[in-house]
């Protein structure tokens, strides 16, 4: 028979399903009782977390069991708890916090300075919350605190067997109704979008997947503790491209660019009209090599028609128009008088 659990949080650290409200009313409603809660989320919001926490800790009496991938916030939450145990074939993950970066416009020296100040705050506050989760950690599993820094830095997936040495959890037990989680594509899709590394034997299986999912956009989970975006940004290069777009840059994301359906058929239409163009250049110097062809292949033009021409047109020769130009000047020399 399984084993009953007073709560189950599960999902999204901070939603419905993980929610800091629903878990004070039912430690409130089993104020003098032991509370056992069952956890299977990749994580969310470290707020969120930071408060269960510490709810468990005010009751005092709070086992948690942990199956399934669990990471992030998700691991925040039961450092308040007596006693944290793991199923066998459960994961753990913990990591450095992060937030959304994501700004989209062109700026001048001094905007830019303003949000380069604004993105160091960001960074300061960011190391002040990775800090205090170290610190939290390490209380957790009597160790350095600068040695959980540096797990949280490399973020990579922890056994059951791993967590238990590291003192992330008390004891690795199978409770009735664990089983192995299922790796489902939309696990896969969950984890890349949290930006949380698939665990090792996922990756030997889904190596080709593997790549399409880390090829994908950083996507991003709400509240403080969230995957980090890629920042986009506005290239101006490509000016062809953007002429025939009409605009002035476009976006890039990850060495990727963002174009609407309505730019993709302006494309698609240019190419055809510069195709349809250049058609009719080809079939114009087709045309033109064609009639240089012909030519060179007449036999040279006789020249004595022309001068027959001029004759019959009354009109002098070169030569006959020069000799009555001599005449004429040595008719005016005679008439000057001596």
């Amino acid at each position: 028979m399984a084993k009953k659990f007073d709560l189950k949080l599960k999902g999204y650290v901070g939603g419905y399903d993980f929610d800091s409200n629903y878990v004070e009313y039912i430690l409130e409603k089993s104020e003098s009782k032991e509370v056992n809660v069952l956890i299977d989320s990749l994580g969310g919001s470290v707020a969120s977390a930071l408060s269960i926490c510490e709810a468990f800790r005010r009751h005092g009496n709070v086992s948690v069991h942990y199956v399934g991938m669990n990471a992030s916030a998700a691991t925040v939450a039961s450092l308040g708890a007596k006693h944290v145990s793991i199923a066998t074939s459960g994961m753990y993950l913990v990591h450095k916090c992060s937030t959304v970066i994501s700004k989209w416009a062109s700026m001048n020296a001094d905007q830019l300075r303003q949000l380069i100040e604004e993105y160091d705050k960001q960074k300061k506050d960011l190391e002040k919350i990775d800090l205090n989760i170290a610190t939290m950690y390490a209380n957790k599993c009597k160790k350095d605190k600068q040695a959980l820094l540096d797990l949280m830095k490399v973020g990579g997936w922890l056994t059951a067997q791993e967590a238990l040495d590291w003192g992330f959890v008390d004891e690795i037990c199978d409770l009735p109704g664990d089983v192995t989680p299922k790796v489902t594509a939309q696990v896969i899709e969950d984890l890349s979008e949290a930006g949380i590394p698939l665990p090792f034997s996922v990756q030997e299986r889904n190596d080709s997947l593997m790549e399409k999912i880390f090829s994908m956009l950083s996507s991003f989970f709400r509240g403080t503790t969230q995957y980090q975006q890629q920042t986009a940004t506005m290239n101006k290069n490509y000016q062809s491209i953007l002429g025939c777009l009409g605009i002035e840059a476009i976006e890039e994301t990850g060495g990727k660019f963002t174009l609407s359906v309505e730019q993709m058929e302006k494309l698609d239409s240019s190419f055809q009209e510069m195709n349809s163009r250049l058609n009719e250049l080809k079939e114009t110097i087709a045309r033109k090599d064609t009639e240089l062809d012909n030519l060179r292949q007449k036999p040279a033009d006789d020249t004595k028609h022309v001068v027959d021409d001029l004759s019959a047109e009354g009109e002098q020769s070169p030569f006959d128009s020069y000799v009555d130009t001599v005449n004429r000047a040595q008719e005016l020399f005679n008439q000057i008088p001596v």
